[in-house]
């Protein structure tokens, strides 16, 4: 999975309320440095994002990383809007999942990312919700 579709996803999902600013955008920048994507290429990505891969070239893993990573970008300014909730569900019936996984994983995943979650246990509790 391409790290620069993954945060084209996060980055849609950070546009929803209209401005790509504040700890959203700093998690974003974040990630992609992490991942060895300089911000010059993430500000192109907030104006051409890439689209979610085909689901058949992903793997589990890949997609509970998506999940992960929406749900927690979605909680980290403290305020969640149900344009976000809804973006969420989709993305997640787009990757294989029932809408509810979304709340399922906002109840276990914290806004702090320093706060790190059982991903091992998120990784079961998604399996139920499986199509």
């Amino acid at each position: 999975m391409s790290i620069r579709s993954q945060l084209s996803t996060l980055i849609q999902l950070a546009n929803i309320d209209g401005e790509f600013a504040g700890e959203e955008k700093m998690m974003i920048l974040m990630i992609g440095k992490a991942n060895g994507v300089a911000e010059s290429e993430i500000m192109d990505l907030v104006k051409n994002p890439e689209p979610i891969p085909p689901l058949s070239t992903m793997t589990s893993d890949d997609r509970f990383e998506y999940l992960y990573n929406i749900v927690q970008l979605m909680k980290i300014d403290s305020q969640v809007y149900l344009s976000e909730i809804k973006y969420c569900e989709e993305l997640a019936e787009k990757l294989g999942f029932k809408r509810s996984v979304i709340s399922a994983l906002s109840s276990r995943i914290f806004s702090d990312p320093s706060i790190t979650s059982n991903r091992d246990a998120l990784k079961k509790v998604i399996k139920k919700y499986e199509h």
